[in-house]
């Protein structure tokens, strides 16, 4: 028999820590900043997990809910039984990922866009932003400016103090291989580097 979700997140270390027991007080709500900004209940999350029942946790994974927690841990401070709904939903984006159910969300497709952009330029370039990536077709917020300071960009970093793409110390420093080849080892340790390929997989059967 097929694990149910309940049992895939009581797996994972940060629901273990993040749930105790729920009164239901609301206080993380009340507390919670992105609550003030988007239809966004950590305690109805936290109830919803409590409840057991598969077809209710996997509405979690499939819906955009789970995406608004800005992971500031607010939750975390005020509750009076110690519950952590951050970690709770750390738990959830995980096992979302991992199911592929975060691909039925308009908040959760986000996410490879991410991986693409912060993960992918940190196993090729060693950050998460590095300004040869970032282009006005993927960053219009940018302006038409953004061209003019790419194609300046030795001049102008070299009078902010940079060292772009420089050897030695200094911001925008080119990373050496052997640290590339480091960090892409820290991602298969982890995992990360088997969850960008199954994100990948699972993008390329919803297309």
């Amino acid at each position: 028999m097929s694990e149910t979700l309940y049992e895939r997140l009581k797996q994972d270390v940060r629901f273990e820590e993040g749930l105790n027991a729920c009164i239901n007080c609301g206080i993380c709500t009340a507390n919670c900043p992105a609550a003030r900004f988007y239809d966004y209940d950590p305690r109805m999350i936290v109830v919803t997990v409590q409840t057991l029942k598969e077809e209710e946790i996997e509405g979690l994974l499939k819906g955009d809910t789970i995406w608004y927690c800005g992971e500031c841990l607010s939750c975390k401070t005020r509750c009076p039984r110690e519950n952590t709904p951050g970690y709770i939903v750390q738990a959830l984006r995980s096992l979302s990922i991992d199911t592929g159910y975060y691909k039925y969300s308009k908040k959760g497709r986000q996410q490879i866009k991410v991986k693409r952009t912060v993960g992918d330029n940190i196993l090729k370039h060693g950050y998460c932003m590095y300004l040869d990536e970032i282009t006005l077709e993927e960053h219009p917020e940018q302006g038409p400016v953004w061209d003019w300071y790419r194609n300046n960009a030795h001049s102008v970093l070299k009078r902010l103090g940079a060292n772009y793409k420089g050897n030695g110390a200094g911001t925008m420093r080119d990373i050496s291989q052997n640290d590339l080849d480091e960090l892409r080892q820290i991602f298969v340790e982890t995992g990360a580097e088997e969850r960008f390929e199954k994100m990948e997989e699972y993008d390329h059967e919803r297309k």
